[in-house]
């Protein structure tokens, strides 16, 4: 299994003049359940580089067993000091892709044309295509091969706009993930804010939040198996 991770180069929190960019969770907790499940993981992001990390993500409460494995972890920090350039990969080469979230995405990845081609790539190959809490908002722009929002009609998840109002960035994100779900089409359903919850509609995995983040790594596990 060659799997490619897409992580967000975006670390300006609107404009409040705070910093955003990736959720560590949302980064390890897959990339120690793809790893360990014996997948070459291939990190990228549209700068390539280091991606940013929300600083936030980092705090002592948001820590977890694959966060601290990552901090012990040189190799892996290695890794993600050199993520490759979006620009550089192709859909082809991969057989699927999971997109970490963080607010990052939101406004670069979701406006990315060539993270958009990637995924439609994907999709179009019939590889599985994850994404966790933010990152769904990358889909805002895909379309299927009938040319409809690619979320219409599809058993999706995401961060719920109450989970925003939580974090008090309601006014400040370029919009909710929820909502755009909802107005694409999306057969949109939501657990508990906080709470681990995974869609699964084909090769489509979308999860709800840093708490999903493991539980969409096995999805796609199990949809690479099938």
């Amino acid at each position: 299994m060659k799997i490619l991770m897409v992580l967000t180069s975006h670390d300006e929190l609107g404009d409040t003049g705070k910093k955003t960019g990736f959720w560590l969770e949302e980064f390890a907790a897959p990339y120690y359940a793809l790893k360990d499940a014996g997948a070459e993981i291939v990190l990228a992001s549209p700068r390539g580089g280091q991606p940013p990390l929300d600083p936030k993500s980092d705090d002592a409460d948001a820590q977890t067993d694959d966060t601290r494995r990552f901090k012990a972890d040189a190799e892996a920090q290695e890794a993600l000091a050199h993520t490759v350039t979006l620009a550089s990969v192709e859909a082809a080469d991969f057989d699927a892709v999971f997109y970490p979230g963080g607010h990052g995405p939101l406004w670069d990845l979701a406006e990315d044309a060539k993270s958009i081609a990637l995924i439609e790539a994907f999709v179009g190959a019939d590889k599985p295509v994850a994404a966790v809490c933010h990152a769904p908002g990358v889909f805002k722009n895909v379309k299927a091969a009938n040319g409809e929002p690619l979320v219409k009609g599809r058993a999706v998840a995401g961060f719920t706009n109450s989970e925003e109002e939580a974090v008090g960035l309601t006014e400040v994100v370029p919009f909710l993930v929820e909502d755009m779900l909802k107005a694409n089409g999306g057969l949109y359903a939501k657990g508990p804010d906080w709470a681990s919850f995974v869609q699964v509609d084909g090769q489509l995995i979308t999860g709800q939040n840093p708490a999903s983040s493991h539980e969409a790594a096995e999805a796609l596990l199990t949809a690479l198996k099938a």
